[in-house]
This record gives C-alpha cells, structure tokens and sequence, in this order.
C-alpha cells in the first residue's frame, strides 16, 4: 500500500463537525506517522440556510456537496460525516470507505428545568430538527408543541438557554463528543424513540477513483458496526428514506446475530408503522430490504404517497 505524504481531510467548521474530523486526523496520523494530516474547513449550505426546515431545502445531501466539490477538485483527499446525515443514496463516484465504531445511538433529552419528557406540562415547546422524532413526539405526547429547530449543536443550547424552548431533543453522540454530556437529563431508549439510521456512527467519505485512499482509510473501519448500518441504511433506502420521511432504523449485533428494528410514520405521528427481523451479519442489507418489505405489507406504501402528495 503507497501512503501519501499529505492527506487532507474536508469538513463543515461547526464545533461538532471539527470535533470528527480531528478525531479521524488523530486517528490516521497515528496509523501512518510520516504522513501530514490537515483539515481543511468548508461551509456548506445546509449550514447557511438556517430559517427552513432541512426537509424543505433539498435534504442531507446540502451538507456534504461542497465538500464532495473540494475532492473532486483535488483540493481534499477524504471527508468525514455523522452518517445520519449522509443520503441513503451515495453520489456517483463517492464511497463510504470506512464506518467508526459506534457512540451512543440514542436521542437525549435536554431541558434546564425538566428531567424527563414526562415530566413537561401540556403545551410545553419542544424543538426538535427532525421529522422522525417530530413524529414520535406528536404520537406519544399530543399535549406537547412540536417546534422546528436548526442550527449547529451550539446554536440550538443557545435557544434552549434563551427560553425560546422548554426542552430540545438531540443526538446523545454529538454531546458527548463535545464534552457537553452533563446537558443530557435523560437518555430516550430505542424503545422510546427509534434512531436514525446511522446515529451515532461516523463515515469517512472518498472518491471510488481513489484506491489509494481507500486503502489508506480501510483500518478505521469498524465492522461490527458497518453490519448494522448496512442494515439500516438499506431499510432506509428501500423505502425512499430522505429528511422529507419521518423514518427510524436502529441495529445491533447480538448472540444471535443482527437485530434490525425499523419504523415509518407520517409527520403528525398519527399513523406509525414498526417492525423488527433477525438475521446473520453478513446478509445486512437483505435483511433491511426484507423489513421494508414487511412494512411495505402493512401499508408502508399508503404513508408514503400520503408523504408525496403533501411535498
């Protein structure tokens, strides 16, 4: 395997995105010490546009184009994601070359005067940047406002601390990467609220042309962890899963091999399908298409042309 002398590593400049691609950076200078590894930051326009919903602006893949740009210009070798942010759908030309080990998965609840959801009195105001866990809220607490919520991790405390919110729901993994875990007041479960497919998980991005990179990267890979979000990410795909579908995939290895949990909802929460298969690691993409395929039969489908005739 040839290593560069130089790897540059593309990356959105929020405090959470820097966080990751220095610890990717730690992680290569480390592997191969005779190699410079720098960052180079970007600013994307998922970062600019702040005053609409991600699912009425084009989706996740706003936060990675320019970086995708920067590669193909030769300006960056690699680019470093939180995979729940990364469409289901790779970019001709790109591969996802490595999968971290996974970070906590759940949702957090964070409130300066309130320890649990439960303990929010009706029409409280809840902020929250997704529609999946928008829905599960509206299913599970209809006496709760529901409110959008962007920003970078930062931003969205400030309005948290500035009273605009009660509480906010947000990514246990993020915090905790940023040293901010004392603000979590409580863990939601998978039961309580089904993750994202790929939360908590970070994904090394580089040119398919690129095999050199590949090569290079391949030992940040997690495998483990790669199983489930294959499983995951396949789920999500199968249905047409996008920041515009409230869509959950969460799973885990065990004794008995991938247990994959999934779930679709419309926006309002009114109607929420679940599911859930076992299966062997190494089929994780079949078994994320089998339960699409089972929602599918439950009346997956009515949701989402439900979803499209609303866009």
């Amino acid at each position: 395997m040839t290593v560069p002398s130089q790897i540059v590593i593309a990356s959105r400049e929020s405090r959470l995105a820097l966080w990751q691609a220095e610890h990717v950076r730690e992680r290569l200078a480390q592997l191969y010490p005779k190699t410079t590894v720098t960052i180079l930051g970007m600013t994307t326009r998922g970062d600019q546009i702040l005053d609409r919903p991600l699912s009425a602006i084009g989706g996740k893949g706003l936060f990675i184009k320019e970086l995708e740009v920067a590669m193909q210009a030769g300006r960056a070798d690699l680019a470093v994601h939180s995979l729940k942010d990364v469409p289901m759908e790779m970019p001709a030309g790109f591969v996802l070359a490595a999968i971290s080990a996974r970070e906590s998965p759940c949702d957090a609840f964070v409130s300066p005067r309130f320890e649990t959801l439960d303990d929010l009195p009706p029409e409280a105001v809840v902020g929250t940047s997704s529609l999946r866990r928008a829905a599960i809220l509206r299913a599970g607490y209809p006496q709760l406002i529901v409110r959008s919520l962007r920003g970078n991790l930062d931003t969205r405390l400030k309005k948290l601390d500035a009273g605009e919110y009660d509480a906010i729901i947000l990514a246990a993994a993020g915090l905790i990467r940023l040293g901010l875990a004392q603000r979590i007041r409580s863990l939601l479960t998978p039961e309580q609220s089904l993750p994202a497919p790929g939360q908590g998980v970070l994904a090394v991005e580089v040119s398919s042309a690129r095999t050199d990179m590949i090569a290079c990267v391949a030992a940040l890979n997690d495998s483990a962890t790669a199983h489930c979000v294959r499983a995951e990410r396949a789920f999500s795909r199968a249905l047409g899963g996008s920041c515009q579908v409230p869509l959950a995939a969460h799973a885990v290895l065990d004794d008995a091999g991938l247990w994959l949990r999934g779930m679709i909802a419309t926006p309002d929460g009114g109607r929420m399908l679940a599911g859930e298969l076992r299966g062997a690691p190494q089929d994780d993409e079949s078994i994320g298409c089998l339960l699409a395929q089972v929602l599918r039969n439950q009346g997956a489908d009515a949701i989402l042309e439900s979803l499209s005739a609303g866009q």
